[in-house]
């Protein structure tokens, strides 16, 4: 699994998950909305700490700086 998220791309996936759990937490959203987009901010949580996002495999996206030597 090669990493294919940069930096900034893992903040903002980390920033939305807390957000959606903040929300969550507070009661805002509830019922199925709600356990989907837990859903969501646990996918966005595990990939933001793994460097890895599988749908950006079949686009070819790399969001991850490449360091010359």
């Amino acid at each position: 699994m090669k990493r294919n998220m940069g930096t900034g791309d893992q903040l903002i996936r980390f920033g939305i998950a807390v957000i959606i759990l903040v929300l969550y937490f507070t009661q805002i959203i509830n019922g199925a909305l709600a356990i989907i987009l837990l859903v969501v901010s646990g996918i966005l949580i595990f990939t933001s700490f793994v460097s890895f996002c599988p749908l950006y495999l079949p686009f070819g996206i790399n969001t991850k700086k490449k360091i010359e030597h």
